[in-house]
């Protein structure tokens, strides 16, 4: 699965007020919750929260994966937050982060939940990429520098 297939511009924002990690989740949340299929926001920054609480989903380098599965969803769905200024979020190099990509899958997804993990780990490795995701650009910009990356990754 292709990372820019689970997330579209509409759940990609840069935000300017974010000093938590709890106020970063609860806007990731809202961007993933799936009202029209019964999953509440409140139901996935809970379970984002639960996620947290077993260990950081900070990578280190200002970059953090915020995940969890979720029942009653139908599809991976992917949200890119950038955050102006970096909040703390327990990352294992103790850096504040300031981009933050969750993912929620269906619960049953397992093995594709790995790997679309691994995939955004590898994306966001990328020091280039991430150089440029932290430029003051619109969420569009970022948007098709997600694509790029993907391009370039798959030729």
């Amino acid at each position: 699965m292709k990372i820019t297939d689970l997330l579209t511009k509409e759940r990609i924002r840069v935000v300017s007020d974010v000093t938590s990690k709890k106020k970063a989740l609860e806007i990731m949340s809202e961007m993933l919750a799936d009202e029209a299929g019964g999953i509440p926001a409140a139901a996935v920054l809970n379970r984002l929260i639960g996620r947290e609480r077993l260990g950081s989903t900070g990578l280190g380098h200002g970059v953090a994966l915020p995940h969890a599965r979720l029942e009653r969803l139908q599809e991976a769905r992917g949200g890119f937050l950038r955050l102006t200024q970096g909040v703390e979020f327990d990352a294992f190099d103790r850096q504040p982060v300031d981009l933050l990509f969750a993912l929620v899958v269906p619960e049953h997804f397992t093995d594709e939940h790995l790997q679309i993990l691994a995939d955004l780990a590898e994306m966001f490795s990328d020091q280039e990429l991430c150089q440029r995701l932290r430029q003051p650009i619109e969420p569009d910009a970022i948007f098709q520098n997600l694509l790029a990356w993907e391009a370039a990754r798959s030729s």
